[in-house]
């Protein structure tokens, strides 16, 4: 069925491109789910992508959420022309557009190949090297605890309490002379 027409705000009828999931592995589409699933073989490596949400997790919202009032604001009083504030919004908005998607197409793949890297490295040592090292001191520190804890309650308990029942008759009363 056609996406349904509604006003924009502007009061003109246009027809709504719904997209609301942008997944190259799961299409919206029933017929074509069936002809890609005769295709497909199941990879448990690939993970589903959204293309629209692209940070599901909100990792920049705080830092690169930059707009243009953020960088640029005149204050009450001193305005520029109104076609200058206009080219101005659309020259920064535009290029920080062009020139990220620039950036990412140029440096992206290798980035992605370098924290792919990175993050594998880190997994690794974390699976192999720091996990079981952290077991084995656990296991190995059980059994010294508990030869230090039979110690301690052998030799120190009783001379603490002794201790303690000595200085338990002691009072001390505090005058205040006028």
């Amino acid at each position: 069925s056609p996406p349904a027409r509604s006003p924009s705000p502007q009061g003109f009828l246009y027809t709504a491109p719904i997209r609301e999931q942008g997944n190259i592995y799961k299409p919206n589409n029933k017929m074509m789910a069936d002809e890609l699933s005769e295709k497909a073989v199941h990879d448990v490596h690939t993970k589903e992508i959204d293309l629209v949400n692209r940070d599901p997790k909100h990792l920049n919202d705080d830092v690169v959420k930059i707009e243009f009032e953020d960088v640029i604001a005149e204050p009450e009083g001193t305005h520029s022309f109104d076609g200058i504030w206009k080219a101005s919004f659309t020259t920064f908005t535009v290029t920080k557009y062009w020139f990220y998607r620039l950036l990412s197409a140029i440096f992206g793949i290798p980035m992605a190949l370098i924290w792919g890297i990175y993050f594998a490295i880190l997994s690794f040592l974390h699976i192999w090297a720091v996990v079981p090292c952290i077991r084995s001191y656990l296991i190995e520190i059980q059994c010294i605890s508990r030869v230090y804890s039979i110690c301690i309650h052998t030799f120190c308990d009783p001379l603490f309490e002794a201790i303690g029942k000595m200085f338990s008759s002691i009072r001390a009363t505090v005058r205040k002379e006028i």
